[in-house]
């Protein structure tokens, strides 16, 4: 079987698998959200994903309703212009209570699971661009988006949030020259210990 065609079966059989798993833990997540904060349960945005095509992509809310994206997209085009080392805005003051706790352990991401069955997204590859990051790409960054993009990758196992932008490029295209079924198992098992880690989380 070709590898794109065993890299879909493998999203969305596990992808299920997750959603149906792990059902009461999410139903619980949404629960602590509307008790800490007022709000929608889920958060969304308009993000570029393969051949730079724009979908919404879904996330757990972890901050206040109607926050301003003003000091993100600061950071952001300060990182894509090469000056900070980490990608992550830290002590982001937008952040609830609850959103604190499931970014740490990157519960806010699960979601997303729902756009990996829709075929926006893999369960492996680049993280997708948020509309006013991809303003700021290079052709080579660009790149990045040649592949559907991932809830998880090389990168994020690799650094987890500890890595200037040209690194995460770098990174990232290094997994698409060697991208196979092999490897995508590979960056699915080191995910847990990364998450478990803590390391790198915003």
């Amino acid at each position: 079987m070709p590898y794109e065609h065993s890299k879909r079966a493998l999203d969305v059989s596990l992808a299920l698998l997750l959603l149906v798993i792990g059902l009461p833990i999410w139903l619980l997540i949404a629960a602590l959200i509307k008790l800490d904060s007022r709000g929608p349960i889920l958060y969304s945005a308009w993000v570029h994903g393969l051949r730079c095509r724009k979908f919404r992509y879904y996330k757990f809310r972890t901050m206040r309703a109607g926050a301003s994206t003003d000091a993100h997209e600061s950071f952001a085009a300060q990182y894509i212009g090469g000056n900070h080392c980490s990608g992550k805005l830290r002590d982001d003051p937008r952040l609830t209570r609850v959103g604190r706790l499931l970014r740490l352990w990157s519960l806010d991401e699960i979601p997303q699971l729902v756009n990996v069955l829709k075929g926006d997204m893999s369960l492996v590859g680049p993280r997708p661009a948020l509309t006013y990051e991809f303003r700021h790409y290079s052709p080579r960054a660009r790149r990045r988006l040649t592949v559907r993009p991932g809830l998880t990758g090389l990168q994020q196992v690799t650094s987890r949030g500890h890595a200037s932008f040209r690194r995460l490029v770098a990174t990232d295209l290094l997994y698409i020259r060697r991208r196979s079924l092999t490897l995508d198992l590979a960056i699915l098992l080191r995910t847990i210990p990364a998450v478990l880690s803590r390391r790198g989380a915003a």
